[in-house]
């Protein structure tokens, strides 16, 4: 057992706390009982899961894998595609193929393919699919796992049954984060922890990769160095730059906030999302809020397009001096 146990210390702690059954899931009640029903009557359909990342998707279907083989069976009766595998027409014709046209000499009844990040799949190769997928049912089940259903052809949905597992809510993700604090004896505040759930939204991978990170880095998992660890906005930085924002002259704010930028090292486009959670809590006149949003949003397209952060941040600081001017004084 020890000897166990000190195989997994050097395993990242999403790894080494991801669920090995069912009843180990913390969330999609719903989806797993009906999953769990279909393994117990023998009727398996194709399944598609789809959703943000870290919400469960392939932790489900690997945890589905394990009940339905025995760890002996598991290599020759499951086959996992990554994205980072090729998966082009060629490798459905050939090793998709072969695998599923060869029958199983066990009476588990059929094999499973797990194609994960199959929205990364050519439109070729999910094309070729489509028969394989009709003709081996006999023999074989697939389980076809992406962020965007879009990016799946409707040929391929019609064929699978359907589950969209959604972002996981903080009183979820709260009961395994407090589970994985106490295995590994981290020191974590109360801020640390809403912080953690702030930052994730909803992504339980997320929010473990940032604890053990802020761990390692810090032995101390407080709020500012969660956030500090992942490089965003603390929430003292943001109130003074909406401070300078409505405060300041145009060149002492662009001076502070450069000054900001360089020390902390803070990406504009962070400091836009923080601003704008920020300014709906403060009581601007009707039309300028509108005006505030709409200018921050498209400076927000204009950086996702790869234009320079200088010059949307003196376009930011023009959108607030352009409100201080038209309101009245005691808005400001």
């Amino acid at each position: 057992m020890g000897q166990k146990v000190e195989q997994r210390v050097n395993l990242p702690w999403v790894e080494k706390y991801r669920p090995s059954t069912l009843d180990d899931l913390v969330s999609h009640e719903d989806i797993i009982r009906t999953i769990s029903k279909f393994i117990k009557e023998d009727q398996v359909p194709h399944l598609l899961f789809y959703g943000p990342p870290g919400t469960g998707k392939t932790s489900t279907i690997l945890a589905c894998a394990r009940q339905l083989y025995t760890p002996a069976q598991f290599s020759s009766m499951v086959l996992e595609l990554n994205a980072s595998d090729d998966r082009g027409i060629g490798i459905v014709r050939g090793q998709i193929l072969t695998f599923a046209s060869t029958r199983t000499i066990f009476k588990s009844g059929f094999k499973l393919i797990i194609l994960d990040e199959a929205d990364a799949m050519t439109m070729d190769a999910q094309n070729a699919l489509r028969r394989i997928i009709e003709k081996y049912t006999e023999n074989i089940r697939f389980c076809i796992i992406c962020n965007y259903l879009s990016k799946i052809i409707p040929a391929l949905q019609s064929r699978c049954t359907r589950f969209r597992f959604g972002p996981l809510s903080p009183e979820q993700i709260l009961p395994r984060l407090n589970y994985v604090v106490d295995e590994e004896k981290v020191q974590i505040t109360e801020d640390g922890r809403k912080a953690l759930l702030t930052l994730a939204n909803g992504d339980m991978r997320k929010v473990l990769n940032v604890l053990q990170s802020t761990w390692l880095a810090y032995k101390n998992v407080t709020e500012d160095n969660v956030y500090t660890c992942v490089g965003h906005p603390l929430r003292t930085d943001i109130e003074s730059i909406v401070k300078w924002l409505l405060n300041e002259d145009f060149k002492t704010t662009y001076k502070n906030m450069k000054e900001l930028k360089t020390i902390k090292g803070l990406a504009l486009q962070d400091i836009i999302t923080e601003v704008h959670k920020f300014i709906h809590r403060i009581e601007f006149p009707f039309d300028l809020m509108i005006n505030l949003l709409e200018k921050m949003a498209e400076i927000e397209y204009r950086l996702s397009t790869g234009a320079n952060e200088n010059i949307q941040m003196t376009a930011l600081i023009s959108v607030f001096q352009y409100a201080k001017d038209v309101s009245p004084p005691e808005d400001s």
